[in-house]
């Protein structure tokens, strides 16, 4: 990786991406320090502390936005609208026949997908600030800036509040776009990465000031570090993992050239659909206690939260359930035997001791689900056990560890660093083909 990061500012156009992603993420940090007018921010930064503080809904989007929803800041909302509107409009292509055509109708139907995709990010942003706002006015957040202290005065800070939230999350989802357009590597990945590891970082800081004055505390950190780097590693070993089938190709001949006589590989990766299953099964389980969110006194409230609510083993299980039908679902979109072994034919090729045609394609879907499951289930562990286990050392040292890393943060770190590291190396290497074509 640092070989690469070298080799990459020796090169002049990708130094420049590189300085213009950086540029970028900067303006995104400012924002994230940018306090909203109307706030109390001790009253907001007290819901993510002390008895309130733990593994719930607004603390997993405070992690994604970098700290900048507990601390009541322009960009509070983040790229989180964005990504459940990604989200949605993937699973409406499948169902919707207009917008599967338009997804497959090449670079203007996909630049129509991401015009409605944005639309949809403005209105699932307008329903989260919404809900935060209330969140915010039950605890006592919301200052009203207009009449002193009447309930219209009240109600037009809200209003002003969700405006401006709002328009952070589409100043957000603007630095995402220019991030994917002009820098390196996809934008989305970029600033959530950014956010998880400020979060990270702030709270590495803070259990370490404690252990200043609580020796105890230091023997908890290292174990965390430790289990931190374990996960690491087996997330960068399955990630990396992958099956590898062969395909032998006849010989042809066509006019005066011989062409086949070789053979190639398939390679299907054990989490070929990454970190999309958690995030998936994770909106899927949050929206409801989102929307619930806007009457916090209600029955209904009361009782997902007690039941159904993060951190509950209700959510885990249900949790655990969907990652593996969402881990099939994203397979499904991704591979497709029946293309697969389509092509295979039509090149002469086959697989060893495989007829072609349907055979090729049975033998794939066989081999594909096997690896699906095997994956998903590494997705399921790696979403659950480490996040109890990381949320019960933070508890019992007493620290804001508990909030450093979630085990869906740590995938999406993982991925969002191998794929950096493999966006350089491929413009390194097309500049080299470049100039060896010079």
């Amino acid at each position: 990786m640092f070989h690469t990061l070298v080799n990459a500012f020796k090169d002049r156009d990708v130094r420049r991406k590189i300085l213009l992603t950086f540029l970028f993420i900067v303006i995104f940090r400012i924002g994230c320090y940018i306090p909203v007018p109307g706030l109390d921010i001790d009253a907001v930064q007290g819901l993510f502390s002390g008895e309130n503080a733990g593994f719930d809904f607004f603390s997993v989007m405070a992690t994604i936005t970098g700290g900048s929803l507990s601390n009541g800041t322009l960009f509070a909302l983040g790229i989180v609208p964005y990504i459940n509107s990604f989200i949605i409009m993937q699973l409406l292509t499948l169902v919707i026949p207009p917008l599967e055509r338009l997804s497959k109708g090449g670079e203007e139907g996909r630049a129509k997908m991401v015009q409605i995709t944005r639309y949809v990010a403005i209105v699932l942003g307008i329903v989260q600030a919404i809900g935060i706002v209330i969140s915010w006015n039950n605890s006592g957040a919301i200052r009203d800036v207009f009449t002193n202290g009447e309930t219209l005065g009240t109600v037009f800070t809200m209003i002003m509040v969700i405006i401006i939230l709002t328009g952070g999350s589409v100043g957000v989802m603007w630095i995402a776009e220019k991030i994917t357009e002009y820098g390196i590597s996809n934008g989305t990945s970029i600033i959530i990465f950014v956010g998880i590891i400020a979060t990270a970082g702030t709270n590495f800081i803070s259990a370490f000031q404690t252990a200043t004055t609580n020796t105890e505390v230091i023997w908890y950190i290292l174990g965390y570090i430790l289990i931190v780097i374990a996960v690491f590693a087996l997330i960068v070993f399955v990630d990396l993992s992958e099956r590898k089938i062969t395909v032998v190709y006849a010989k042809q001949v066509k006019g005066n050239k011989m062409y086949g006589g070789q053979s190639s590989n398939i390679p299907i990766r054990v989490n070929a659909s990454g970190v999309m299953p958690i995030i998936f099964a994770s909106s899927f389980l949050m929206f409801p206690q989102m929307i619930a969110s806007f009457w916090p006194d209600s029955d209904f409230y009361i009782w997902y939260s007690q039941y159904l609510g993060t951190g509950t083993w209700a959510y885990s299980i249900i949790m655990f359930l969907l990652i593996i039908f969402f881990s099939y679902f994203y397979a499904q979109i991704q591979f497709n035997p029946d293309d697969i072994a389509r092509n295979i034919q039509q090149y002469a090729g086959s697989i060893p001791g495989i007829r072609p045609g349907k055979p090729t394609s049975d033998y794939l879907r066989r081999i594909n689900n096997r690896i699906t499951l095997f994956g998903a289930l590494f997705l399921a562990f790696v979403a659950l056990i480490p996040s109890l286990i990381f949320t019960a050392i933070g508890q019992q040292s007493g620290t804001a560890l508990y909030n450093a890393f979630s085990a869906t943060g740590m995938l999406i770190v993982v991925s969002v660093a191998l794929e950096l590291n493999k966006q350089l190396e491929s413009q390194i290497m097309m500049k080299h083909y470049k100039g060896f074509l010079k």
